[in-house]
């Protein structure tokens, strides 16, 4: 516990590598245009719970895999964004399912210190191009349906994307309490 404490108040935090393509704005929306590289991401999957309850919990057990939870008790340092793939409902609502993912930092992309905990991951992810739109403040499900929705407004007949999931962002730790960071990405189909 202690590891998760000091990586999330004192550690570096490292970007995820990406290159935007273009940017836009329409409606009052921005928005980008990113491709983010292939790596390795430490995974967990909640389901049947509400969707921030499912992040809480899933965002715990990686933040202390990155702190010392790990067969090398190795802390790692926090990467920039945890990322939470949201999968919607018919009604636009999120289903009680959440993946939560957060990328190996650079070190330890060549071989990730193996979890004690069974239900993370190591998983290898490939090369994504999103569009993504920003926001502040403490991030709940309702923000992330409400900033999906005018993203997908804004984006209109111009691009094609993905309808089944898409991720919602968070850049910061808990005990920020302004200029926070929040995305929604919707994942491009090529």
């Amino acid at each position: 516990m202690f590891g998760m404490i000091r990586n999330s108040l004192f550690g570096g935090t490292e970007s995820c590598p990406l290159q935007v393509l273009r940017t836009g704005a329409k409606d009052d929306v921005p928005y980008e245009e990113r491709v983010y590289d292939a790596g390795k991401y430490a995974v967990v999957e909640v389901t049947g719970k509400p969707f921030d309850e499912a992040s809480r919990e899933a965002v715990l057990q990686l933040l202390k895999y990155v702190g010392g939870a790990n067969q090398t008790g190795a802390g790692m340092g926090m990467t920039a964004p945890v990322t939470i793939t949201a999968f919607p409902a018919e009604d636009g609502s999120l289903q009680q399912r959440v993946k939560v993912l957060l990328r190996i930092p650079s070190r330890f992309q060549e071989d990730p210190p193996v979890p004690t905990e069974s239900s993370i991951q190591i998983e290898e992810r490939e090369r994504v191009t999103v569009y993504s739109t920003q926001f502040g403040g403490y991030a709940k499900e309702a923000d992330y349906v409400a900033h999906a929705a005018k993203l997908r407004s804004a984006l209109g007949e111009e691009a094609t994307y993905q309808t089944d999931y898409y991720y919602c962002n968070g850049y910061d730790p808990p005990m920020k309490p302004y200029g926070r960071r929040n995305e929604v990405w919707l994942v491009r189909k090529d």
